[in-house]
């Protein structure tokens, strides 16, 4: 099949498959497109730029530490702040390595009015996993559905997973943890096909979550590599999952739910006005410093949609506050930049 970019039918194909409904525990998602937990760009003022585009089902909040959520004030946290708006389609992720620890954070979660909890065992990051947890949980068995199972054990809302291949190369082995987390309560798991040291050096292996998907009776998200529409319809028919979560490409172009859920197709202004109302949302949520932190985060995935878009990355990178950012927009727009015909990979990498 070509390219479903240039499709109409085949973006029609897409848009049915994911604008069906999809029951996980006892609610329904009107779609199966969802945003995936993103450290640093996932925040209270991106997903609420999202939730102007709209086109997904789920939002998942960046990763919060089980440590401290249970006495967490939402105004002032760096991660565990949210729009009471969004709580009906939001998900908090939460990482650990205590089972009581995560139960507890669980119960503050359900009583905010969260749509769900979602324990972390995919993030491969050195401060993570020294610390024992995100992926190194998968280092000591037994452990991960153990804390599945207390926290399912504690709540009552849809309890999901986000988990990767693990240490070592071995779809078997994910199929039994992903059996284990089912057993233990889980709703839904999210799957990241590549292995714990491997931070994006090589291609996600898509056939293991075709056979994750063949294991479980609970629905199965696919993550890893969908750039364009075409790679999810991909993803959907060699994988037989249930729904597919975006990062990456949903970060470096928003409105890429609604493109692909709704058929919106936005014109070139659209990537300006982007970068413009996320700086005003950004700015809006936080402190000044930490809002220039925040968007220099979200422009190096920005900038992949134009040819020469290093050059406002760096820009940005060297603004001391929020006037010098606008100003760096101001500037690089001015140019009228030359947008590129698909994002550069070497910045989705």
């Amino acid at each position: 099949m070509s390219p479903i970019d240039d499709s109409t039918a085949g973006r029609q194909v897409l848009a049915e498959l994911l604008n069906r409904p999809l029951r996980i525990a006892d609610r329904t998602l009107p779609k199966r497109l969802v945003f995936a937990p993103m450290t640093f760009l996932g925040h209270v003022a991106f997903r609420e730029l999202l939730s102007e585009f709209g086109g997904y089902g789920l939002l998942f909040t960046e990763m919060c530490s089980a440590k401290t959520i249970p006495t967490e004030n939402r105004w002032v946290s760096r991660h565990f702040r949210w729009r009471n708006a969004e709580l009906p389609q939001l998900v908090c992720q939460i990482v650990g390595c205590d089972p009581e620890r995560m139960a507890a954070a669980a119960r503050r979660i359900e009583a905010e009015g969260f749509f769900g909890v979602d324990v972390n065992f995919g993030c491969s990051a050195a401060t993570i996993c020294r610390q024992h947890c995100g992926a190194a949980v998968l280092r000591t068995p037994g452990l991960a559905d153990r804390i599945v199972a207390e926290v399912r054990r504690a709540v009552r809302l849809p309890l999901t997973v986000k988990f990767r291949t693990g240490w070592e190369d071995d779809p078997a082995a994910a199929v039994r943890l992903g059996r284990q987390i089912e057993a233990a309560g889980a709703d839904a798991v999210t799957f990241h096909p590549r292995v714990a040291p491997d931070r994006r050096t090589r291609a996600p292996k898509w056939e293991y979550i075709g056979q994750l998907k063949q294991a479980l009776r609970i629905p199965v998200f696919g993550n890893g590599n969908v750039f364009d529409a075409d790679g999810c319809l991909r993803m959907f028919r060699q994988t037989g999952c249930d729904g597919v979560a975006l990062g990456r490409i949903a970060i470096a172009r928003p409105w890429t739910f609604a493109e692909w859920s709704d058929g919106i197709t936005p014109g070139p202004e659209r990537f300006e006005k982007t970068a413009r109302r996320l700086l005003t949302l950004t700015a809006g949520h936080f402190e000044e410093k930490e809002a220039v932190r925040r968007f220099r985060k979200f422009i190096f995935y920005f900038a992949a949609n134009y040819r020469f878009g290093h050059t406002l990355y760096r820009q940005v990178q060297n603004c001391p506050n929020v006037s010098a950012v606008q100003e760096a927009l101001d500037g690089f727009f001015a140019a009228s930049p030359e947008l590129a015909p698909t994002p550069n990979m070497n910045y989705l990498q």
